[in-house]
């Protein structure tokens, strides 16, 4: 039987940790969560691998160095709505919400969607939902949200989901940009959002994210 206990440990101590997040409350939550639950059962040996981790259909379960720093760069509060975008077999949802008061967790996939829900509900998350749904379209009903996170790479960002982020909200993802991508936290003042740098970290586009090829005649 693997020891996932001990690779969870080495995941925070050899992945987490020497990348500069110190909130404890994140690497709390990455020692706690059972990582291998929330990924494609013949994909578990490489749960606390240090590389995006494949779900099918050009999506992936988020490195978790990248997604720690995208969490710790948001500095998701204990009063926070989180709005969490292609959120897959739930892992970055778990970790939200052991942050947050509630995570709202969208994925376009209905079979993924399901194992999402089932699994968080078999592990006592309870305060979190998965929704079904278009990524790009979000979740506006249960909006505005404080936080925003995308687990996945975007080209251009829809209106829609900058809509739903609360004025003084922050939102965080990647940007499909040149070789590496770059992870960028926004802050929406005055109802508009300013990015800033965050870090280098790459992960594939997100359905309804990618630039529209320009109509040629």
């Amino acid at each position: 039987m693997a020891d996932y206990e001990t690779r969870r440990i080495m995941m925070v101590d050899t992945q987490v940790r020497p990348s500069d997040v110190t909130k404890f409350p994140i690497i709390e939550a990455m020692l706690h969560i059972p990582r291998e639950l929330y990924v494609p059962v013949a994909r578990r040996e490489a749960a606390y691998m240090g590389e995006n981790l494949d779900l099918g259909g050009g999506r992936v379960v988020m490195e978790p160095r990248t997604l720690a720093k995208l969490i710790d760069s948001l500095d998701v509060q204990r009063g926070d709505v989180v709005l969490d975008i292609g959120c897959g077999l739930g892992y970055s949802t778990a970790v939200l919400a052991r942050l947050a008061e509630f995570v709202v967790a969208v994925e376009d996939d209905p079979a993924r969607a399901d194992a999402a829900q089932a699994t968080l509900s078999d592990q006592g998350v309870d305060n979190a939902a998965v929704i079904t749904g278009p990524l790009a379209t979000g979740a506006a009903k249960s909006g505005p949200y404080d936080v925003v996170l995308l687990q996945g790479a975007v080209e251009v960002m829809p209106q829609a989901i900058l809509a739903q982020l609360r004025e003084g909200g922050r939102i965080g993802c990647l940007f499909a940009e040149g070789a590496l991508g770059v992870a960028r936290i926004g802050l929406k003042t005055d109802g508009r959002v300013t990015w800033r740098f965050a870090f280098n970290a790459g992960a594939p586009v997100l359905p309804g994210f990618g630039q529209q090829p320009a109509f040629v005649l």
